[in-house]
């Protein structure tokens, strides 16, 4: 759970004279696109604070003028954001890393995708076996959720995958994990709530089982009931299910929405598998 922190080069410099940052300060992005992936370089190209990768599923536009990526150091002090978190003692923006994330697509890019998986990359934070670091995502000045789906090292990596934008953040997340799943389940059954009527039950039925292992503590059943809800999410998209985010947002992303809620219920009950609360 306990994480080493370090500094490097100019950012520690940074830190030293402002450890508070009493404003927001936007950094420079040099966005690439390959295929289906975008790739953003975040502050000094010679010495980036952070690398983000978005992968995208089922993607059309995409371009980087078509994402609409901003990047900035926020203030530890600032009450507006700090509001959006979930829990403020247990959910906290590391000072090494108080970078906030703005993907907001033009609405006349183009841009159209299912999922895409996003990966903030950064030698900022230090990996460690059964980090509490965790990815959050949250609509512009909206309450930020867990949408991590893995926590790799390389120094940090933290992967989500999400059906939409706007904003994320990596934060440390101190919250019981059981707590967190029961968090991701009612998320999904809110999710499922407004999906047509004939659609609902299955995915129902799927997630009390889950719900149902974990309660006696059958991980492995519990992930196999999670995966079905994504297979039939993705076996019904575009035909029964709506599956597609435009930058229009005039689309209502219903198996996407599901496959990413999915993963990130996954993760943690793998975390919970493994680590316990």
């Amino acid at each position: 759970m306990h994480k080493f922190r370090m500094l490097t080069g100019a950012l520690a410099l940074l830190f030293a004279l402002c450890p508070l940052f009493a404003a927001a300060q936007t950094l420079p992005v040099q966005v690439s696109v390959s295929g289906d992936v975008a790739t953003a370089v975040v502050g000094n190209p010679a010495n980036p604070l952070a690398d983000v990768t978005l992968s995208f599923d089922e993607v059309a536009g995409l371009s980087a003028a078509s994402l609409g990526l901003e990047a900035k150091l926020v203030s530890l002090n600032d009450t507006a954001l700090l509001a959006r978190l979930p829990d403020l003692q247990l959910n906290q923006i590391d000072p090494a890393f108080p970078l906030l994330l703005t993907i907001e697509p033009p609405a006349a890019g183009g841009l159209r995708f299912r999922t895409v998986r996003v990966e903030v990359h950064t030698h900022a934070l230090a990996y460690g076996v059964g980090s509490s670091y965790r990815l959050f995502k949250a609509p512009l000045a909206g309450a930020f959720q867990d949408i991590t789906d893995e926590i790799a090292p390389g120094s940090v990596r933290a992967r989500g995958t999400t059906g939409g934008f706007s904003q994320f953040l990596v934060l440390t997340d101190l919250r019981e994990t059981g707590a967190i799943v029961a968090d991701k389940i009612a998320a999904l059954r809110t999710r499922v709530a407004t999906l047509p009527t004939t659609e609902q039950q299955p995915f129902i039925a799927r997630i009390n089982d889950a719900e149902s292992a974990i309660a006696v503590g059958d991980f492995a059943a519990a992930i196999a009931a999670v995966d079905q809800v994504s297979s039939r999410a993705l076996a019904r998209a575009g035909n029964q299910l709506a599956d597609e985010w435009r930058a229009t947002r005039d689309a209502d992303n219903q198996a996407g929405d599901l496959v990413a809620g999915a993963a990130t219920l996954k993760f943690s009950i793998a975390y919970l598998r493994d680590f316990g609360d």
